[in-house]
């Protein structure tokens, strides 16, 4: 039989034993679901609903101003494009394993002038001493996949590329609710500041009624030094409430991509009411988590790896042919005389490797281990912040209650003491004490209040957002909508 049809025989043969494959069937590693949530309020919705915004989920604070600052980081974000970057890295590596599928082929040209040693072995007295070599030519080249190694390492590499997908969209995630809890505590300190500067003209009020009413020689010097430190103290809560707020602006824009020293936000003060959470049952958890997915993408990465390591233990076969023109001239170089060529299979295999491929086999077992403990780890963490955030919810909506009721008895009770103060039935220790008594339940209003908000942000995002896995399947855009989730 001539090569050229031995070469050809073993086409229909590698095909055959192409259709093999060594990774062990992969399974999603089982983690505990609960039915329900322990936890809920008046703040989610009463029947489960699995609708939060897919691409807006902050639009339920129905804020413009937060709109505009969300867009921002999706276009300027420095985390977000480095994100991004890696899972254009990781889609680029899952393109090189899957050129394995296919032949490689190249060709080659040269012209190379060399001399023989005089004392070459073998060398006829007649043979030049000096020659031209001058060739032309294209070689083919195509490993069989018998195994199922090039499909699994191509396997892997689209597990790894879906897992950086969903890296990106957690990344995403995690930077929009870190924003939007900014924004939030922003506007909670504007509230305060709001707070702080109302008391600081009343209190202003109060000072100049008891500096008349000593300038008269009804109230002693005690009480305008008191009205005096009531007024100074909360000056300076102002000033120290002020500083947060620069703190926060400039964090805001690290979030935004742009210069501290070149934005801000004016002073916005009107109440966010508390949106209603729509609140799924848990088991859609496992497909609304963007970091959920990305370790169970990984489980299924190792697991592939596991076949290429099995896959060793077998010999591959590779398919080449080579075909061209060789001469000693240049002139007439592409002629029928000067064609050579060559056809035929190689195998390999290695006999002997001192226990490599067995503990490379071993170390990817591990791995598949590894990445399916920090699954589970991933998911159960993921249950966690949901519960803690209902349950802290829940607290602080039982605690405000409480808080409003104490601030409008407080309120009544300055308002009694300054009524009995200017009618001298009151000492001027006693308007202190219900000023700052007041003060602080009114603030306390304000403080829990932005806690809900900033707590229900944290819900939102151990929701998952309104990112889902069927979005792994789709290619994230650059620009405005540059990551996958959110």
């Amino acid at each position: 039989m001539r090569r050229a049809d031995r070469f050809l025989l073993a086409l229909p043969i590698a095909a055959a034993l192409a259709g093999c494959n060594l990774a062990p069937a992969y399974k999603v590693p089982v983690t505990p679901v609960a039915a329900r949530y322990k936890d809920t309020g008046p703040w989610v919705q009463a029947q489960p609903a699995d609708q939060l915004p897919r691409a807006d989920w902050w639009s339920l604070y129905g804020d413009p101003q937060l709109d505009q600052l969300q867009q921002h980081l999706l276009a300027s974000n420095a985390d977000l494009a480095a994100a991004l970057a890696h899972y254009q890295q990781a889609q680029a590596l899952f393109r090189e394993a899957r050129s394995g599928y296919f032949p490689q082929i190249g060709a080659s040209a040269g012209g190379v002038r060399q001399r023989q040693s005089d004392t070459a072995p073998m060398r006829s007295p007649t043979a030049p001493a000096e020659y031209d070599t001058y060739s032309a030519g294209a070689q083919l080249s195509y490993e069989v996949d018998l195994w199922g190694q090039v499909r699994d390492t191509v396997a892997a590499g689209r597990d790894e590329a879906q897992a950086a997908a969903a890296d990106l969209a957690s990344v995403q995630l995690s930077l929009q609710a870190q924003l939007a809890d900014d924004y939030l505590a922003l506007r909670g300190i504007d509230q305060q500041l709001q707070l702080l500067q109302q008391s600081i003209d009343a209190y202003r009020k109060a000072l100049q009624l008891t500096q008349t009413l000593h300038g008269g020689g009804i109230v002693s010097g005690l009480d305008v030094a008191r009205a005096q430190t009531q007024l100074s103290t909360v000056k300076s809560q102002w000033a120290q409430t002020a500083a947060q707020r620069a703190q926060m602006q400039d964090a805001i824009a690290v979030l935004v991509g742009e210069s501290a020293s070149q934005f801000s936000l004016p002073a916005q003060t009107a109440s966010i009411p508390l949106p209603q959470v729509p609140l799924a049952v848990p088991s859609t958890l496992l497909q609304r988590r963007p970091d959920i997915a990305a370790a169970e993408r990984r489980t299924a990465e190792a697991n592939a790896e596991i076949g290429v390591a099995r896959s060793a233990y077998f010999p591959s076969l590779t398919l080449d042919a080579q075909g061209g023109f060789l001469s000693k001239a240049y002139g007439g170089l592409l002629t029928a005389p000067n064609h050579v060529w060559a056809l035929g299979p190689s195998l390999l295999l290695d006999v002997f490797d001192g226990g490599k491929r067995k503990a490379q086999v071993a170390a990817a077992r591990a791995a598949t281990d590894e990445a399916g403990a920090k699954y589970r780890g991933v998911v159960l963490a993921a249950f966690q912040q949901v519960e803690d955030n209902l349950a802290l919810l829940d607290r602080l909506g039982a605690a405000m209650v409480d808080q409003q009721a104490a601030s409008t008895a407080a309120q009544h009770s300055l308002d009694l003491a300054m009524k009995q103060y200017k009618v001298g039935a009151a000492s001027y220790l006693d308007v202190v004490q219900a000023q700052t008594a007041a003060l602080q339940a009114q603030s306390g209003v304000l403080t829990l209040g932005t806690q809900q908000l900033r707590a229900s942000v944290q819900l939102i995002r151990a929701l998952g957002g309104g990112w889902s896995r069927e979005q792994l399947a789709q290619k994230p855009a650059q620009g405005g909508d540059k990551a996958a989730g959110g």
